[in-house]
C-alpha cells in the first residue's frame, strides 16, 4: 500500500501488522490468512492499494478481501491508483468497504507541493450510518462520528475541476483514459527492456499503470544511486519520477494518460542514453567520483564557467545537450547538485535576531 496508510493507522491508535509479499510482488495470501486468523479477535481493517504500488494488478485481491471479511475485519482500499480502474473495475468489485478517491491524479486536479489532496470518501452501505457529521452543516449518518474536516465537502473550487473533467470526458472517455494509462506504462516498460531491470510484472509480462525499475545493480557497477539518475534526468528536461519508493533502490514511473507518444519516446530516449553514460563509468571512460551523473544537473551557471574552472572529464556539450532534441527544447535546471538530506538532518532557524524585531516594532 502507500506509505501513508500505516502512518494513518498508527495515528488512529491501531497496531500495524505488515503482510509479506512474494518474489513477484504479489501478496502472500498464506501469510495474510495466518495473520488474519491470529488477530481475528481484534482485527479492524486491511489497507491495500489496487493496483499495488509495485505496479501490478493483484490477482488475489478478491480472495484477500474475503479472508479479512471472514475474520471480522473491514477492507480499506486506497484510491491512489484509481486511474487504472475507471471503467474497467471498481473498489466494490475488488471487495472494499471504504475507499477514498484521489482527485489529484484520476480526476485531473493539480497536485503540486503535496496538495491539495482532496476527494470523496466512499463506503459500503453497512458503514453509511457512521459517515462523519459536522457541527454546522447536516452531514453524516444516524451514528455519525465527529467531523473530519472544517469544510464538510472539501474545497469547492477544486471539486469543480473534477466535475468538469468527468462531464467533458463522459463514461467512454474516462474508460479510455484508464486504458491509455495502462498502455503508456507498458510502452515504457517495453522500450526500457534490456536497459533496466523491471522489478515486478504479472504472468503475462505486463505492468499496470506504473512500472518499477530497480537501479540497485548500478551502485556496485558504477557507484551510482537513485538520486544520480534523478538529477541527470533534469539535464534531459524531465522532472524525475518517484524515487526510492516503494523500494529504496528503485524508480517508480507513472506516465498516466496525459503524455503524448512523442513525450514518452523522449523520456525513454533519455533513460536509454543515461544507461549508456552509466556504461562509460563502468568501463572507466569516466571516473566514478567525477562524471556526468555525479555532477548533474548542469545549470547555465556551471556551463558559463571558464575553461580553467571546467575540471570535468566530459564536454559542456555532453553535459547539457546529450541528445539532439535538447537544442530545440531545453528546460534548464536553476541550481546544481545539493545535499538532499542535509536540510532534513540539520535544522536552520530563519528567524531574524531579537534586536531586529525590537527595532522594527
Amino acid at each position: 500500500a502507500h506509505g501513508t496508510n500505516p502512518a494513518s493507522a498508527v495515528m488512529a491508535g491501531f497496531k500495524v501488522v505488515p503482510v509479506k509479499a512474494l518474489a513477484d510482488g504479489s501478496l502472500d495470501l498464506d501469510d495474510l490468512a495466518a495473520k488474519a486468523e491470529k488477530y481475528k479477535d481484534t482485527l479492524a481493517a486491511f489497507m491495500i492499494t489496487y493496483p499495488s504500488t509495485f505496479g501490478v494488478f493483484e490477482d488475489g485481491v478478491q480472495k484477500a478481501c474475503k479472508i479479512i471479511h471472514d475474520n471480522g475485519g473491514q477492507v480499506y482500499l486506497d484510491g491512489a491508483n484509481l486511474n487504472a480502474q475507471i471503467g474497467l473495475t471498481n473498489p466494490y468489485i475488488c471487495g472494499g468497504d471504504v475507499c477514498h478517491l484521489n482527485l489529484h491524479k484520476t480526476f485531473s486536479i493539480p497536485h503540486g507541493g503535496g496538495g491539495p489532496g482532496v476527494g470523496p470518501i466512499c463506503v459500503a452501505e453497512h458503514l453509511a450510518p457512521f459517515l462523519p457529521g459536522h457541527p454546522l452543516v447536516k452531514t453524516g449518518g444516524a451514528q455519525a462520528v465527529d467531523a473530519m474536516a472544517a469544510a464538510p465537502w472539501g474545497s469547492a473550487s477544486i471539486l469543480l475541476i473534477s466535475w468538469a473533467y468527468i462531464k467533458m470526458l463522459g463514461g467512454k472517455g474516462l474508460s479510455e483514459s484508464s486504458k491509455l494509462a495502462l498502455l503508456n506504462a507498458n510502452y515504457i516498460a517495453h522500450r526500457l527492456k534490456g536497459h533496466y531491470t523491471l522489478r515486478y510484472k504479472n504472468v503475462k509480462n505486463r505492468v499496470a499503470h506504473e512500472l518499477l525499475i530497480d537501479l540497485g545493480e548500478f551502485e556496485k557497477l558504477s557507484g551510482l544511486k537513485v538520486p544520480d539518475f534523478a538529477k541527470r534526468l533534469q539535464d534531459y528536461g524531465f522532472h524525475p519520477p518517484t524515487c526510492s519508493w516503494p523500494i529504496s533502490t528503485a524508480m517508480l514511473i507513472e506516465p498516466t494518460e496525459s503524455e503524448s507518444l512523442e513525450e514518452l519516446d523522449r523520456f525513454c530516449d533519455a533513460m536509454i542514453e543515461i544507461r549508456k553514460e552509466v556504461d562509460e563509468i563502468a568501463s572507466g571512460a569516466q571516473p566514478r567520483d567525477n562524471n556526468v551523473l555525479k555532477n548533474a544537473p548542469h545549470p547555465i551557471s556551471v556551463l558559463a564557467c571558464s575553461d580553467a574552472e571546467w575540471n570535468r572529464p566530459y564536454s559542456r556539450q555532453k553535459a547539457v545537450y546529450p541528445l539532439p532534441y535538447l537544442h530545440e527544447r531545453k528546460f534548464w535546471p536553476t541550481v546544481s547538485r545539493i545535499d538532499d538530506a542535509y536540510g532534513d538532518l540539520n535544522l536552520m532557524c530563519e528567524c531574524p535576531p531579537v534586536e531586529e524585531l525590537a527595532h522594527h516594532n
